[in-house]
């Protein structure tokens, strides 16, 4: 297969890897695991404010979803080119790519996938639909229905976060994807929400320390602002 490249976001290099995002919390994991592996790339921002994940090229080659992140990497599988989409697949290519930050025996792997789908079928769907009615919808609705469930979740699943990193430094051990993963929504809530007071993240010590571990490792610091619009 030939590398194919949507007409919007041309290739400088083809022969790198090409991620297609937005600094968004899912598409910050990608950037930062990139970060962190070394692994040459050139991003492409695509704005999804304005729609650019809905491109037809886009949505035809790269994401039938229509969502952000996507990778297309020209040495994948048996050095053949492949185009994946959802965040957490690539993040697990990428440390299966290059043998790092995830474990390499069974039951280790086991229980890094579980908290892998901890993270993309709780923390990030909760976390999300909290944001859209704390932050986006405050406005649209005098229901307080949707607002109370999602803080409460939220709540909730912090609390499974806490008690998992008590007497743990990070969620399976050593620093890996599934951190790389989870603390962008976990900053999320704060900084791009505005909801820590409401959910009381302060009162989290085992959490907020991890937030802090991981948040101050320079391959972070770069990798969460790859596709910022200004």
């Amino acid at each position: 297969m030939s590398p194919w490249f949507p007409p919007r976001w041309p290739a400088q290099d083809p022969d790198l890897i090409q991620l297609y995002t937005m600094n968004t919390q899912n598409g910050q994991k990608v950037s930062i695991c990139l970060e962190e592996m070394d692994l040459p790339y050139e991003p492409h921002t695509v704005n999804i404010t304005q729609g650019d994940q809905f491109d037809a090229d886009y949505v035809r080659q790269l994401n039938p979803n229509g969502k952000i992140p996507s990778l297309m990497d020209p040495h994948g599988p048996e050095d053949e080119l492949v185009y994946l989409m959802e965040s957490n697949v690539i993040l697990q290519y990428l440390a299966d790519k290059t043998g790092r930050f995830f474990p390499r025996t069974y039951r280790a792997r086991l229980e890094g996938m579980q908290w892998m789908n901890f993270q993309a079928a709780h923390i990030g769907p909760m976390f999300g639909q909290l944001g859209h009615f704390f932050k986006f919808a405050k406005d649209k609705t005098g229901d307080t229905y949707a607002v109370t469930r999602y803080l409460n979740e939220s709540k909730r699943l912090l609390a499974v976060l806490e008690q998992r990193l008590q007497q743990r430094d990070y969620l399976i051990g050593d620093y890996s994807i599934v951190d790389m993963a989870t603390v962008p929504w976990v900053e999320g809530l704060e900084h791009y929400y505005g909801a820590g007071a409401a959910l009381e993240l302060a009162a989290l010590p085992n959490v907020s320390g991890w937030r802090q571990r991981v948040t101050a490792r320079p391959a972070y610091q770069r990798g969460k602002d790859v596709g910022r619009i200004s």
